[in-house]
């Protein structure tokens, strides 16, 4: 493609040194000539060779783009693109592979690499976890606290990659052990005066473990909900209690801060989603409503809590108490109307930067539910129990209607099937 302003440059090229040549040759007959002169005469020699064979090669490329003008087009964007490609895996590898391990002694380090190589770009459970053991081996052998987060980390990223090739009792286990490892850490080291902050880490890590160990036991693979359900509610008591610790005098000076009020939130709202898959949305929707008041700025996951309230309202049905007598349903679906309109609110008020995908599922969602709640209750929809529906209630069928086509049309705009998907039905059905 090429061959054309190549071969003009080196024609070019051979030419010039013919001449140099020559120069060379008259200068040997003339005499000797002081050194100072040859040198500048080869200077000026070499700079005649350059601007001959720059004006050569492009006088060939003005050529080669007259008559191929996509083809050298397509050349240039492939070679950008092979150079940018080069350019960025450089930058992940000196992010991501090199920079991650700078807090582990070197030969640990070499053993993560190969397993995150083995886990993250060409996927080989068994090498991954063979590096893994022997990183965990190296960094015990060289003394590395096993409570450190570094070391945490590796175990977690163990059960990371047995959840990702979808071997969740595997993914379970190794949590459960560390889970368990760390509530004998705190149980005998936890009261010692120099190991306070340590064991507010150790505590932090537990939590975290405790919700994604709630997770992974309600994943459709498992389903073990009253598992689900105590790794949960550990979670957030132990988060409450520690919050509440802090208000002590000297506490808060001795052990640090603890959780934030959004990791606050996050362990009611994975606890509430947990009552949701038990149909328990009487207990879901105290949880929500917390959530919702820990958020410190109100963003577009603020939208997602509001619908997921305005849902668990519809749908609660609590088990009858002599104490206090159940509000009605007409009640009920007014509250729920009265979020899913607040949800929508705010997913409006919210610009870019901080707007984000949730926002626009966000409206999404608010607008069908929305929908669902001015048109006449279906007892097929309530006993059916199916996601993200629930029964529609009132009998304003032109609202509904006007509601659903909204939905639809954001749904298809923002690309959300599952919305698309259930709005069309529901405007199928009213039809």
């Amino acid at each position: 493609m090429f061959s054309r302003p190549a071969t003009n440059a080196l024609r070019g090229g051979l030419s010039s040194r013919t001449g140099a040549t020559r120069c060379l040759s008259s200068i040997s007959q003339a005499g000797r000539r002081p050194q100072m002169h040859s040198h500048a005469r080869t200077s000026h020699n070499q700079n005649w060779q350059q601007s001959r064979g720059k004006a050569s090669f492009t006088r060939g490329a003005k050529e080669l783009w007259a008559a191929h003008p996509y083809l050298v087009s397509l050349a240039a964007a492939t070679i950008l693109a092979g150079s940018a490609g080069i350019a960025y895996a450089n930058y992940l590898y000196s992010t991501y592979i090199i920079a991650s391990f700078h807090n582990y002694p070197e030969p640990v380090a070499q053993k993560l690499r190969r397993a995150i190589y083995y886990t993250n770009i060409d996927l080989d459970p068994k090498n991954a976890l063979k590096y893994y053991k022997q990183g965990l081996e190296i960094a015990n052998e060289l003394g590395m606290d096993p409570f450190s987060n570094e070391i945490i980390g590796v175990k977690i990223q163990v059960s990371a990659l047995m959840e990702k090739i979808q071997n969740y009792p595997k993914a379970i286990q190794v949590l459960e052990i560390l889970r368990n490892d760390c509530l004998a850490w705190e149980e005998k080291f936890g009261r010692l005066e120099d190991h306070k902050e340590k064991r507010t880490r150790i505590m932090k890590q537990l939590v975290a473990l405790s919700v994604k160990l709630g997770d992974l036991y309600s994943n459709q693979y498992i389903q073990d909900g009253k598992a689900a359900e105590e790794r949960l509610v550990w979670a957030l008591e132990t988060s409450l209690r520690e919050k509440q610790r802090r208000r002590e005098p000297g506490v808060l000076e001795k052990e640090g801060e603890w959780m934030s009020d959004n990791e606050m939130g996050a362990s009611m709202e994975a606890l509430a989603h947990n009552y949701e898959d038990q149909n328990k949305h009487y207990l879901a929707v105290p949880l929500f409503l917390q959530a919702l008041n820990f958020k410190s700025d109100k963003d577009c996951h603020s939208v997602i809590l509001m619908n997921n309230l305005a849902i668990s309202i519809a749908q609660q049905n609590p088990p009858p108490s002599s104490e206090t007598k159940p509000p009605s349903q007409a009640v009920l679906v007014e509250n729920a109307k009265q979020w899913a309109q607040k949800a929508l609110d705010l997913a409006a008020d919210i610009q870019p930067p901080a707007r984000d995908e949730e926002c626009d599922v966000g409206c999404a969602v608010a607008l069908h539910n929305l929908g669902m709640y001015h048109v006449p209750a279906s007892p097929t929809y309530i006993t059916n129990n199916l996601p993200g529906e629930f029964a529609e209630m009132n009998k304003d069928i032109i609202e509904a209607k006007k509601r659903y086509k909204e939905a639809v049309s954001l749904a298809r705009a923002i690309g959300f099937e599952d919305g698309l998907e259930n709005s069309s039905a529901a405007l199928r059905r009213l039809s």
